[in-house]
């Protein structure tokens, strides 16, 4: 009986541990989108995920260990979400979905959940490694659901233009949450979207 009472607790203890991980990786993957890595602090984050401050060495071993981390999350959740917006669409129309979902008014002003690629590319080069090699694989990925997107896929040509479409999807993104002008954001946007798809509406 003593046996099969500290299993359970365990199992408990455990369980806990890995909710309140997953509660910080999500608060550090939106705090590091909405402020940028040098913005994210620790303090801010463990408070966001309603933890003490304390708690922070029990889940990771340093600050840059959350930070990879929470990249690698901003970057699956992204990624998923693109994906979902492209099944969801008859494959005659994901590419255009695809395009007027990234290139929204909706993800413009949604930063601290929307691409982190659009909202952390300019300081990654100064990251750790790991860091880096995330958003490496990130952009790798992103250029891949492109390209199975266009009906050219697996012709010559089809991986380039992927590459220039998701360079300018990021950059198109970045500019318009740059500026304070909104009718240029929307601009900026509109441009991009029937530059890469003439048929957008």
């Amino acid at each position: 009986m003593m046996m099969i009472m500290q299993t359970r607790t365990l199992r408990t203890t455990r369980g806990r541990k890995e909710t309140s991980h997953e509660r910080i990786v999500e608060a550090a993957a939106r705090a590091i989108r909405r402020n940028g890595y040098g913005g994210a602090g620790v303090a801010d984050i463990m408070k966001d995920a309603g933890l003490t401050h304390g708690g922070f060495y029990a889940h990771f071993s340093s600050r840059e260990a959350m930070l990879a981390e929470a990249a690698d999350r901003a970057s699956a959740t992204g990624i998923a979400e693109l994906a979902r917006i492209a099944a969801a669409a008859p494959p005659e129309q994901a590419p255009r979905e695809l395009l007027k979902a990234y290139l929204s008014r909706a993800h413009v002003e949604n930063v601290e959940n929307g691409c982190s690629l659009a909202a952390l590319c300019s300081e990654t080069p100064r990251q750790a490694p790991e860091v880096r090699h995330i958003v490496t694989r990130q952009i790798r990925e992103m250029v891949d659901l492109v390209a199975r997107q266009s009906p050219e896929w697996g012709q010559p040509g089809a991986h380039e233009r992927a590459l220039v479409t998701v360079a300018t999807m990021v950059g198109t993104l970045q500019l318009a949450r740059a500026v304070d002008d909104a009718r240029l954001s929307t601009a900026l946007c509109e441009a991009a979207l029937k530059h890469l798809n003439p048929t957008v509406p």
